[in-house]
C-alpha cells in the first residue's frame, strides 16, 4: 500500500470512527428534541409550518389535511459496535485526532462534511446506512438542513438512492425525508421526485422503504410547486390506498389530501379509477384513514363547485368523480350514517362534505 492509499484510509477509518461518535449526537438531539416539543407542541414543527405558511400566503388557504408534514424519524442510535467490524483502530484513532464537540445544534459544519465525504468514498452498505441516519437526526434542525445543501450534500445522499441495498435506500430516504422539511432544499430535492415515486410503486407492500417514499413525498406536496410531477404515480397511491395495511393508507392518504387541496390537480384526481372508494367511507375504517378520505373527497367537492361548467361524460364508471358524484345514494347514506360516528372529528367532517357536496349529487 502506498503512501496516498494509507493516508486516504487512515481518513476514512478516522472518519468511521465519528459516526461511531455521533450516537453520543444522538442523545444530545433526543434531549434537544423533547425540549423544543414542550415548547412548540411536537418536533420540527417550526419548520413544517414556515412551509404551510409560505404556500397559503401564495395561493391562499386551502382544507388541509392534518398532519400532512411528517416529522423527523428518529433512528436508532449509530451502531456503536461498529467499531468490531472496521477495527478497533477507528475507535482509538477517534479518541486521540477527533473531538467530537457536540452543539445543542447536533453535529458541527465540519463534522457534517466529514461524514458528506465519507459517504461519497465508501462502498460499505453498513457504513452507508449508519452515516446516513447519522445526517437523518442531524437534518431534523433546520440550521443543519441549510449546512447539509450548502455542502452539496443533497445529491450525495441521493446518490444513495441507486445503491442496491434496501437499507440504505430506506436511510437516504429518511434523510431526504428531513432534508425537505425546507423551502431551499426542496428547490433541489425536486430532481428525486420521479425516481422516488418509482421506488414507491415498486417497493414491497407496506415496507418501511415504501413508508419511507411516501413520507418524503409528503413533505414535497406540501405546497403546489411540484405536484404535478406526480400526476402520473396517482394510480400507484390509489392502489396503495386500496391494498395497504393502515399505516400505508394514513400515509398515501397525506399525499392524496394535499394533491386534492390544488385545484390544478382536480381533474387528474376525479379521473383516477378508485371503486373501492366508497367501501373506505365506513364507520368501521381506522379514524385516522376515514378522516383522511372524508377530507380528500371535501377537497375535491370544493373545487367541483367552483368548476360547475365540467363535463360529466368525461368521467369513466370507475372514476373517482363517478364514486363521489355518480353514486349519489350510496354515497349519501354512507355520509348519513358517518355524522352519527362516535368520533367529534369524523362527524364534523362528514357534515362538512354533506354541505359542500349537497349529498354528493350531481347538479
Amino acid at each position: 500500500m502506498d503512501l496516498r492509499d494509507s493516508r486516504g484510509s487512515l481518513v476514512r477509518a478516522g472518519l468511521v470512527g465519528l459516526v461511531v461518535g455521533a450516537g453520543v449526537c444522538y442523545c444530545v438531539y433526543r434531549a434537544t428534541s423533547r425540549k423544543r416539543t414542550n415548547e412548540m407542541g411536537g418536533e420540527a414543527i417550526l419548520e413544517g409550518e414556515s412551509i404551510q405558511k409560505e404556500h397559503k400566503e401564495r395561493v391562499g388557504s386551502t382544507s388541509w389535511g392534518k398532519a400532512q408534514l411528517t416529522t423527523p424519524q428518529q433512528a436508532p442510535i449509530v451502531d456503536v459496535n461498529i467499531c468490531s467490524r472496521t477495527g478497533q483502530r477507528h475507535s482509538n484513532h477517534l479518541q486521540q485526532g477527533m473531538n467530537f464537540p457536540v452543539s445543542a445544534d447536533g453535529l458541527t459544519t465540519n463534522h457534517i462534511q466529514n461524514l458528506i465525504y465519507l459517504l461519497e468514498s465508501v462502498e460499505d452498505p453498513l457504513i452507508q446506512e449508519q452515516v446516513l441516519i447519522t445526517l437523518s437526526n442531524s437534518a431534523a434542525f433546520s440550521v443543519n438542513q441549510d449546512i447539509i445543501r450548502n455542502l452539496g450534500g443533497l445529491s450525495v445522499v441521493g446518490s444513495m438512492l441507486s445503491v442496491p441495498a434496501a437499507n440504505v435506500k430506506e436511510k437516504a430516504l429518511n434523510a431526504l425525508n428531513n432534508l425537505s422539511m425546507n423551502i431551499q432544499n426542496q428547490a433541489e430535492l425536486k430532481r428525486y421526485i420521479n425516481e422516488i415515486c418509482e421506488e414507491t410503486n415498486s417497493s414491497p407492500l407496506n415496507s418501511e422503504l415504501q413508508l419511507s417514499g411516501l413520507r418524503f413525498l409528503t413533505n414535497m406536496s406540501i405546497t403546489n410547486d411540484y405536484q404535478y410531477m406526480m400526476t402520473s404515480s396517482i394510480p400507484c397511491f390509489l392502489r396503495l390506498l386500496s391494498d395497504g395495511d393502515e399505516r400505508t393508507q394514513t400515509q398515501v392518504l397525506k399525499v392524496l389530501v394535499n394533491l386534492s387541496a390544488n385545484p390544478a390537480m382536480t381533474e387528474h384526481l376525479l379521473n383516477a379509477q378508485a371503486p373501492f372508494l366508497l367501501s373506505l367511507f365506513d364507520s368501521c375504517i381506522n379514524k385516522e384513514v376515514l378522516l383522511r378520505v372524508l377530507m380528500f373527497a371535501t377537497n375535491l367537492t370544493q373545487h367541483m363547485k367552483k368548476e360547475e361548467s365540467a363535463v360529466v361524460s368525461c368521467h369513466s364508471e370507475d372514476s373517482i368523480f363517478s364514486m363521489l358524484w355518480g353514486n349519489s345514494t350510496k354515497c349519501s347514506q354512507k355520509l348519513a350514517s358517518l355524522v352519527l360516528h362516535h368520533d367529534t372529528e369524523v362527524k364534523e367532517q362528514a357534515a362538512k362534505l354533506i354541505t359542500q357536496g349537497t349529498s354528493c349529487q350531481i347538479k
